[in-house]
């Protein structure tokens, strides 16, 4: 009887571990993905409106090209990665 229940708590613990785990990784993905916009965000803040004005957007863009990675307005793909 008592190896019959230590297996059941095991086998919901490791279930309950499994969960935990799924979300991290959800969460961890969401996360690197802010990380990639925002280092974006600051390599392109770090240019001047010169170097901005060669790659084709404004000062004021930066936030949309940075939110915006794999959408372009102008109707081309986006070169910004």
């Amino acid at each position: 009887m008592t190896t019959t229940f230590s297996t059941t708590a095991f086998s919901r613990t490791t279930r309950t571990k499994w969960h935990l785990f799924s979300h991290f990784g959800r969460y961890r993905g969401a996360f690197q993905e802010w990380r990639k916009r925002e280092r974006l965000r600051a390599d392109l803040c770090a240019l001047n409106d010169r170097e901005l004005q060669d790659i084709g957007i404004t000062r004021g863009e930066v936030d949309y090209v940075a939110s915006n990675r794999s959408y372009d307005p102008r109707g081309v793909g986006s070169t910004v990665r």
